[in-house]
């Protein structure tokens, strides 16, 4: 089985590529859709013992977790010493599922590919890029996205 990493900053257009390779019948493992599930189950109570005070009914409040990481980055080492095991196990277990199959390609969408050590899970490499002002436009359409985020 083949296995791209599909990368890029935000605002690239990483989801719409992602999105293309799903229509075409590719898998697509997507780590930041992984993390929000992680964040509302199993990386919950994880979380709240190294930040407390940052879930509410046992799902990590997002909000009240990026006030205590942004601008911190022991913190914020921290809390990817928590997730990013976490995001690979479950990526892991993905490719398990698709070589078990006979999937002949599958794409890793990891937006940290270079920074968390993931090139060396992956056959090729997707970048996804896009001209300064589409992705500033882009993301400040986002939902509360403004320019000092």
């Amino acid at each position: 089985m083949i296995v791209l990493g599909l990368t890029g900053s935000i605002g690239m257009g990483k989801s719409t590529t992602a999105k293309m390779f799903a229509e075409a019948g590719v898998p697509v493992h997507d780590s930041d859709e992984v993390v929000h599930r992680l964040y509302a189950g199993k990386a919950a109570p994880l979380v709240e013992a190294a930040f407390p005070g940052t879930t509410f009914a046992g799902v990590v409040d997002r909000t009240k977790l990026g006030a205590r990481v942004l601008g911190d980055a022991a913190a914020l080492k921290r809390l990817e010493a928590i997730i990013h095991p976490l995001v690979r196990a479950d990526a892991d277990a993905f490719l398990v599922r698709h070589r078990k199959s006979g999937t002949p390609i599958a794409v890793l969408d990891i937006p940290l590919l270079f920074e968390t050590g993931g090139r060396g899970r992956v056959d090729k490499v997707v970048v996804v890029t896009a001209p300064p002002e589409i992705q500033r436009e882009r993301v400040l359409a986002r939902p509360g996205m403004t320019e000092e985020k």
